[in-house]
């Protein structure tokens, strides 16, 4: 049989309320690995080259409409919620000609594979179906929309749980509620009605009228029935959440990387990665990120919306936001780069370091607890533990530069806004509130002074504090005493 060739256009029906959620978050929007549910029946759409892609919107339709918002999608509003006909109906009206396929989604079932909605209509096309039924098959489908064959192997009617005899009730082919129509969809559909206990109009009754119209209903069956599983509330959007983890992660695996203990990484899908890369325990990859190869990823770190070049190691315990870090670069344990830091080749990054809005050149070592914010440091800088680049004063931040080669001894305060030629040296302790000269060295401490005698005179006067708060202090001064 010839295929069926014309457009595509798709609706996500992501208007319902979700009420079992106890959110004041429209049910759609609660994320799974890293999207809202909902934007994964759009990536999905996307990814089928659908010519119109409507998202059918009611509680929460604000909020939905503006995590959404991107060109080429378009919303249509369903203001009362009269049940699934009524949904499609409303999103039909904002389709532009009626002379596609239309494909029906939900909002809120996010693990569909693009390439099984690509089988569906490929199939759906190929035997000229007038409408075609995604199902599944369980051994026990209690609660589903049971599909009920003709002797032909077309689908006859969708009988609900409620009303399924007991003979139906055994019946293992399910309804997941997705469907390909034929263009001729929307015209059926206004002839729907509501005459029923909920007074609701279902989409499922199109089926009938396909039917009755003399055109074939066929059914689609998946091979793995989780990818049309929902969430109606948090322990389901959990097993969601589990279920796109474990997919996600046996991709990376699946193409070069190491992932130990798969079962605790947290890996969004927009995360790239590339070969002989080590994911370590505990792990989260959010957002934009992208790891080239060779990368380690120590346990317990969280990388959002960075890139880290080949063969950066990223050690335990490490947070880093909107960083770039230089092949062959170390980061941590422990570390934190912020927002807009930029580490060139060879960058070493130590132990409760923090960065934010900075660029280090290629070998710049900053080991021990610093802190450099708004500044450029040059290669093969020095930076002592405890040294801090004070870039806020109260009302405004302040930029700092650093040259190439210098040393900051221990424990230095750089006075933003400040520059640092090469080659200087700044020593241990000072607090830089003038610019440094190349080549120059700067000592900005106050000059040592030892008053003999002190903690004697001082600490004697006390005697009764000391004695019961700092006993071991009493017992130096009674054997100093005569000192």
């Amino acid at each position: 049989m010839t295929e069926r060739t014309c457009p595509l256009d798709v609706l996500i029906l992501a208007a319902g309320q979700g009420t079992r959620m106890k959110s004041k978050l429209p049910k759609v929007l609660h994320p799974v690995a890293g999207r809202p549910m909902v934007a994964w029946a759009v990536k999905a759409a996307q990814e089928l080259g659908a010519r119109r892609i409507v998202v059918v919107t009611g509680h929460g339709a604000e909020k939905v409409e503006a995590a959404l918002q991107q060109p080429g999608l378009v919303f249509a509003r369903q203001e009362q919620q009269r049940g699934t006909g009524d949904a499609f109906l409303s999103g039909a009206g904002a389709l532009e000609q009626p002379d596609a396929d239309i494909l029906v989604l939900y909002g809120d079932t996010p693990l569909l594979r693009p390439e099984t909605l690509h089988d569906l209509l490929a199939d759906h096309r190929e035997r000229g179906s007038a409408m075609t039924v995604l199902t599944g098959e369980l051994p026990d489908a209690t609660g589903y929309g049971r599909i009920v064959r003709d002797a032909s192997g077309n689908v006859e009617r969708i009988v609900e749980q409620k009303d399924a005899s007991d003979s139906e009730k055994k019946i293992g082919e399910f309804n997941s509620g997705v469907y390909v129509f034929d263009s001729q969809a929307p015209e059926l559909a206004r002839r729907i009605g509501n005459d029923n206990a909920s007074g609701e109009y279902y989409l499922t009754d199109l089926l009938g009228l396909y039917r009755d119209s003399g055109k074939p209903v066929r059914a689609f069956k998946l091979a793995d029935t989780d990818e049309v599983l929902g969430a109606n509330d948090r322990a389901g959007l959990a097993e969601l959440e589990n279920i796109m983890r474990a997919r996600i992660n046996a991709g990376h695996l699946k193409n070069g990387v190491s992932i130990p203990a798969p079962d605790s990484v947290y890996i969004e899908d927009s995360v790239t990665i590339g070969r002989d890369v080590t994911i370590e325990p505990g792990v989260i990859l959010r957002g934009q990120t992208r790891i080239a190869d060779e990368v380690t990823v120590g346990a317990y770190s969280v990388v959002t919306d960075s890139v880290l070049e080949t063969g950066v190691n990223v050690k335990p315990h490490s947070v880093l936001e909107g960083a770039q870090v230089g092949s062959g670069s170390d980061v941590g344990p422990f570390a934190r780069l912020r927002p807009g830091t930029v580490l060139g080749e060879g960058v070493h990054i130590g132990n409760f370091v923090e960065t934010k809005n900075a660029r280090l050149d290629a070998g710049v070592k900053a080991g021990h607890l610093a802190y450099l914010g708004d500044v450029t440091i040059g290669q093969e800088t020095n930076v002592g533990a405890g040294t801090i680049v004070a870039n806020f004063d109260g009302v405004n931040k302040h930029q700092s530069t650093v040259g190439a080669g210098v040393f900051i001894g221990s424990n230095s305060t750089i006075i933003a806004p400040r520059s640092v030629g090469d080659a200087a040296f700044i020593a241990a302790g000072s607090a830089v509130h003038d610019d440094v000269p190349e080549g120059a060295m700067a000592v900005a401490r106050g000059k040592q002074r030892n008053i003999e005698g002190w903690s004697r005179r001082y600490w004697g006067g006390l005697k009764e504090k000391v004695a019961v708060k700092l006993p071991w202090l009493a017992g130096w001064l009674e054997q100093n005493k005569g000192q």
